[in-house]
């Protein structure tokens, strides 16, 4: 991801107020960025503290996912969501992923419905149509895996449904998408470039 606040950014989309979730992380964090640059006015949804986005102007709620009421309050005067906050990795009980990504994602499908939000865009993950094989040329027409092992891909897979699920209802005839980025890397990244220079540099890579 390129840092920068330029006007390049998603298309179309009015100076108008935005939430995105998830701030304190890599994706959050440097699409806000992005959304600024292109003068949208940005509210920000994390559990900690980010002073470098307030001093960019951005509009912090210090909100848990697991906190359904506080995180569907959220969405209120916005007319888009970019909901990019998820429970991660490997490590953790199906019942924490699933308070994190399924019932955290519900409340702000909730939001987005009871405020009429117009558009509420999901990041979700490839791994919900893998089916224990090699996939080569999938696109979205795959179904979702069956018997997913794993918490994480599970319960995205589960929100992710919720959300297209969520598209055209009233009051408001939300519009909802699912994008199930691969791989992402750039300034800010925190964990997958940083590890393999880090190796690299100590002649641990192999």
């Amino acid at each position: 991801m390129e840092d920068t606040t330029s006007s390049k950014g998603p298309p179309n989309l009015d100076p108008r107020n935005v939430l995105v979730t998830g701030a304190s992380g890599f994706v959050g964090g440097r699409l806000i960025r992005r959304l600024i640059g292109q003068g949208c006015q940005v509210s920000g949804l994390c559990r900690s503290q980010q002073p470098e986005l307030e001093a960019l102007g951005v509009e912090m709620k210090y909100v848990d996912l697991g906190d359904a009421r506080a995180a569907r309050d959220a969405c209120s005067g916005m007319d888009t969501v970019f909901h990019t906050a998820a429970k991660v990795g490997i490590w953790g009980s199906m019942s924490e992923f699933r308070e994190a990504n399924v019932e955290g994602t519900q409340a702000i499908i909730n939001g987005c419905r009871d405020f009429e939000v117009a558009k509420l865009i999901y990041t979700s993950t490839p791994s919900v149509v893998f089916n224990g094989q090699s996939l080569s040329g999938a696109d979205e027409s795959l179904p979702y895996g069956a018997d997913i092992p794993c918490p994480y891909p599970a319960t995205k897979a589960i929100a992710e449904k919720a959300v297209l699920d969520a598209h055209g209802q009233a009051p408001g005839y939300l519009k909802t998408v699912a994008l199930r980025p691969h791989l992402i890397w750039g300034p800010g990244d925190a964990n997958l470039i940083p590890r393999v220079i880090d190796r690299a540099r100590k002649g641990r890579l192999r």
